[in-house]
């Protein structure tokens, strides 16, 4: 025993005891540095943070309150948060469907030697149009013609016709809409034929005596009230030509 005690003696002479554990090591001192501290020294009633010192400190904690908007806009006393629609024009008008001037338009049609109200019938309506073109081709269909898609070509092809010599032919010019709009509109006598095409025969005298009157009451209620509309005083035949040209495509489908 006596052998090994002297090799641990000689082996490794240390000046190091365990009373040296309280003083900082590798050069770093316990004062300045408060968190290097003995196990049972440490206080632990601070708050332990993740961060580094010297880094970005932790957030506020959650209070719970919620965020409150302020309101930018106060409405008086009298003025309610959403507006009155007592002012507002009805949804029909909105859309352009006035069955006031769509009656006014019909009669003026049904009455030639009615005069015709150029502020009325300058607007562009498509709505009694479109009725009239769909009974046209409905009566035809009673007759077992189905022209349907004659009917809807031949009008937008005239349509186009007349909008290009309307607008060569008058100072103010016209729309294609309010062109449209008034062809189809004298289209209705077009359908009280095609109507009695339904009943009769209209190949014989009195169905070409009958088309001819038809033709000539359309292109006359059309030419009317272009020129009421577009103020072309004295040129009602010559507006009235090309109108009975395309009214007269009609009564063929309606004849044959």
């Amino acid at each position: 025993m006596s052998g090994f005690d002297n090799i641990n003696t000689d082996f490794y002479q240390s000046s190091y005891s365990v009373d040296d554990q309280s003083q900082g090591g590798y050069g770093y001192n316990n004062a300045e540095d408060p968190n290097n501290k003995q196990y049972g020294q440490y206080d632990y009633s601070q708050p332990m943070g993740y961060a580094a010192p010297g880094m970005m400190q932790p957030q506020q904690p959650y209070t719970g309150q919620i965020f409150q908007p302020t309101q930018t806009y106060t409405p008086s006393p009298g003025q309610s948060m959403y507006s009155s629609f007592d002012d507002e024009p009805p949804l029909l008008e909105e859309l352009g469907i006035n069955f006031d001037h769509i009656w006014q338009k019909t009669l003026t049609v049904l009455h030639p030697l009615k005069a015709a109200d150029g502020s009325i019938m300058n607007e562009t309506d498509l709505a009694g149009p479109m009725v009239f073109c769909l009974a046209f081709g409905a009566t035809l269909l009673l007759a077992g013609k189905i022209q349907f898609g004659y009917v809807y070509g031949i009008s937008a092809i005239g349509c186009l016709g007349v909008y290009c010599l309307l607008n060569l032919m008058s100072m103010t010019g016209v729309s294609f809409g309010c062109v449209a709009s008034v062809l189809g509109y004298c289209l209705l006598p077009m359908i009280l034929l095609s109507s009695f095409g339904v009943l009769l025969s209209l190949q014989g005298m009195v169905g070409i005596i009958l088309t001819a009157t038809i033709i000539g009451w359309c292109s006359f209620s059309a030419s009317k009230i272009f020129i009421s509309a577009l103020a072309m005083d004295g040129q009602q035949f010559l507006v009235a030509y090309p109108c009975a040209l395309l009214y007269g495509v009609f009564a063929l489908i309606s004849v044959f």
